[in-house]
């Protein structure tokens, strides 16, 4: 073999029996072979397991799927290249045209986006009410054929709480499928509740270093493989290296989450009582409107802590351009605190009731609460609060 042919096959090296790496490798390859022509054909009719082109499986994001399923108490699960991936996807694959959706105003802005603009542009339908409006939710469902109810707990940014089982209970009355963005809560909550999809941002907790992107469709196994195809076609696959990467991240995901909310529940008992703050939004105060519903639902109640500054605009202006150990930037869930201010948070195509319900105000400001000591991020939220 000539020195040009071998750089393109290199030695095989593989662990003789008995022999095992700790950590798993990286399957960085698009492409993998069978010995024969005939295994090829096998696996192509669905005869045989294996793997063949990245875009439909590989054995590092199999990894990530089982655990992730395993954690949520799902059966099966679909990882993609980013957690609007996750949202996008199961949205276009389990509707079709002339279909309805349930959504909520209080639901991240890019969900709404792509249930208002884009699937509106494929003729499916959507009713947007409040997640606090059980009556409308029964009323809607009631009034004409639903395909999906889609929600989170809790909320971003405002940390409103979702009743899961009334929710669900509706839904699955009304043959509707409960589709929920689980990722403020994380993969150890909410799984004992009878949802049907479960959608996740691994960028946010399961990462926890804010350095990869990735997406996560949770769910029982016949609604996962319904689901695989077009997955597959629509092509928002995680690349092995940062799915390798979210792996890593995870074994310190329980360890990192338990420390932020910890932290982020002593934040917000310190801003309740501060003369510069109107009010607070954190589900672990007993002043918050739902505390004794998520205190039945989560473990956790999250490292997010939102509040309104008697300020108003202004206020949160200086408030963040004084902050020295949080980072104005978005997203959640990462080793370093993070503030974003009501400019940030989008909501603008909202009506004025509609923003009204949504409840951010000009004044409002959202906490991401990361790994520093929290002595240090409350004399540094104590200096922005005296400038604002």
């Amino acid at each position: 073999m000539k020195k040009s042919t071998r750089v393109n096959h290199p030695p095989t090296v593989e662990l003789p029996p008995g022999n095992h790496a700790l950590v798993a490798p990286i399957y960085q390859t698009v492409k993998f072979e069978f010995d024969t022509l005939e295994d090829t054909e096998r696996y192509l009719r669905g005869e045989r397991p294996g793997f063949f082109y990245t875009r439909t499986s590989n054995p590092t994001t199999r990894q990530l799927e089982q655990l992730l399923a395993e954690l949520q108490g799902r059966e099966e699960c679909l990882v993609t290249a980013s957690g609007v991936a996750a949202i996008s996807q199961t949205l276009l694959t389990l509707t079709r045209q002339g279909d309805h959706i349930i959504c909520f105003v209080e639901t991240y802005n890019p969900s709404r986006y792509l249930i208002r603009r884009l699937l509106g542009r494929f003729g499916v339908a959507h009713t947007m009410l409040s997640i606090e409006d059980l009556a409308g939710v029964e009323r809607t469902l009631a009034a004409q054929p639903t395909r999906l109810v889609f929600f989170e707990s809790p909320t971003n940014p405002l940390t409103k709480i979702a009743d899961i089982g009334a929710l669900t209970r509706l839904a699955r009355a009304a043959g509707a499928l409960a589709v929920m963005d689980n990722t403020f809560a994380g993969f150890h909550q909410h799984g004992d509740y009878d949802v049907d999809v479960f959608v996740h941002s691994l960028t946010k907790y399961a990462s926890g270093t804010g350095d990869v992107m990735g997406g996560a469709v949770i769910a029982r196994a016949e609604l996962i493989r319904a689901m695989r195809t077009d997955f597959g076609t629509l092509g928002g696959t995680l690349d092995p290296h940062a799915a390798f990467l979210i792996l890593r991240g995870l074994k310190t995901y329980f360890v990192r989450y338990q420390a932020q909310s910890a932290s982020a529940a002593r934040i917000a008992q310190h801003l309740a009582a501060h003369p510069a703050v109107a009010r607070v939004h954190y589900p672990g105060l007993p002043t918050h409107p739902q505390h004794t519903l998520a205190a039945r639902q989560m473990r956790d109640f999250g490292t997010i802590v939102s509040f309104d500054l008697t300020g108003g605009g202004p206020a949160a202006r200086r408030f963040a351009d004084t902050l020295a150990l949080f980072a104005l930037a978005a997203s959640v869930g990462s080793t370093e605190s993070l503030v974003v201010t009501q400019q940030m948070m989008g909501g603008r195509e909202l009506s004025a009731d509609q923003q009204r319900i949504s409840g951010i105000t000009e004044g409002t400001v959202r906490l991401s609460i990361g790994l520093e000591d929290p002595d240090d991020l409350l004399e540094d939220l104590d200096r922005a609060l005296a400038a604002a």
